[in-house]
């Protein structure tokens, strides 16, 4: 086995499913801050997400009309930036969950 090859595949997968994973969390329309989120997606999808990628990411979504934000204050401490799904995130989730399942059962096939 290649194991450095097999490492870079699955580096690449998880950089090309973590908008998928995003949106999907989102999707009920739950508000989320980016470290709730970060903790969310582990918890659903043992999936780890580093800041670093998580906020780059969420500002393409934004600039695409995913996702927006919004700066809530807080009782305690400093104010906290949080993430919803927009009306075009839910309908671009849907059809990214299509291909997904029809990719899926391609695979599985062979």
């Amino acid at each position: 086995m290649n194991e450095e090859f097999i490492n870079k595949w699955i580096s690449q997968l998880k950089k090309g499913t973590l908008s998928f994973l995003v949106l999907s969390v989102l999707k009920d329309g739950k508000q989320y801050y980016g470290y709730d989120l970060i903790n969310e997606i582990k918890k659903q999808t043992e999936t780890d997400i580093a800041e670093g990628t998580l906020y780059p990411l969420l500002n393409r979504l934004k600039t695409e009309n995913l996702v927006t934000a919004v700066w809530i204050e807080q009782e305690s401490g400093i104010p906290r930036k949080y993430y919803e799904i927009t009306n075009l995130g839910k309908n671009t989730i849907q059809e990214m969950k299509s291909y997904w399942t029809q990719l899926n059962n391609t695979i599985e096939k062979i």
